[in-house]
């Protein structure tokens, strides 16, 4: 009786998620944002902010594993690129991130568990919680990576390999300001295994605008309502981008932009 008291109560004394392999890092990273939100930025504590990531990198690297991807450095840093909760860019997917020479190919390899829970502190931003559901949304393209919006234009009808569980392939825009015009950039997602794979490629295919579209956004732009100008484009932007899914597989680009997309799931999931 006495040994099994004992044992209840160690079961009870020990915390729930201890057993996750990913809450190590999770309460490193939250140790780390309460202690810098709070911090007098100075040269000191960039220093130790430069540490703590470091730190996190380290932890990542047990987490993920190696990971080799043709055409990015052999080894990743946190794609959690700050720690300060109030500066641009925080909030970034946790996991391991490696970028090409000027940011033209970005990838992102982390868990699933640490996706669902980033999934779940998004979900206020209005992040889709079913990884399924979030793999097909624009607001997972922008919060993941970069400071940057990004606009879906269009999915792209990729093969999913035998190796993988999941895997999407998007067409779309990215940047600061006008998010409407001709797509080029190529964003792919796939889990393999435990394993999550994130690539972001910058003028990925070269592709047109379409006629049929252009005269849907001028028609929504010439409503009177809504009279609020923001709105207006957004629901032109919305109708603009639909319009470009349904009529993008009769284009000529589509097919280069189909076959790019499986090549670049290819490469990213090859080891």
């Amino acid at each position: 009786m006495r040994s099994l008291a004992l044992l209840c109560l160690l079961v009870f004394a020990t915390p729930a998620h201890a057993a996750a392999p990913e809450q190590h890092y999770l309460d490193l990273r939250d140790r780390y944002i309460a202690k810098f939100s709070k911090a007098k930025e100075n040269d000191e504590t960039y220093k130790q902010h430069d540490a703590a990531l470091k730190e996190l990198t380290g932890a990542l690297r047990g987490l993920v594993g190696a990971v080799s991807i043709k055409g990015l450095p052999a080894e990743g840093k946190s794609n959690a690129d700050t720690l300060f909760k109030g500066d641009s860019g925080f909030g970034h997917l946790d996991g391991l991130g490696f970028a090409s020479e000027g940011d033209k190919m970005q990838a992102v390899v982390t868990t699933t568990g640490l996706l669902k829970h980033w999934l779940h502190e998004h979900r206020e931003d209005g992040m889709p919680q079913e990884i399924a559901a979030a793999f097909k949304s624009d607001r997972f393209y922008y919060q993941a990576i970069q400071d940057s919006a990004f606009a879906k234009y269009a999915e792209l009808p990729i093969t999913k390999p035998a190796s993988a569980s999941a895997a999407v392939a998007v067409l779309g825009v990215r940047g600061n300001g006008d998010l409407k015009g001709a797509p080029h950039e190529i964003d792919l997602v796939a889990i393999q295994g435990d394993k999550v794979y994130f690539l972001a490629a910058t003028d990925a295919v070269k592709t047109a605008e379409i006629p049929a579209c252009e005269k849907v956004w001028k028609q929504m732009m010439a409503r009177k309502i809504p009279e609020d100008a923001m709105a207006k484009e957004d629901h032109a932007m919305d109708a603009y981008t639909k319009c470009f899914a349904k009529e993008a597989p009769s284009q000529s680009w589509y097919a280069t932009a189909v076959k790019r997309a499986q090549s670049q799931l290819e490469m990213l999931l090859a080891h």
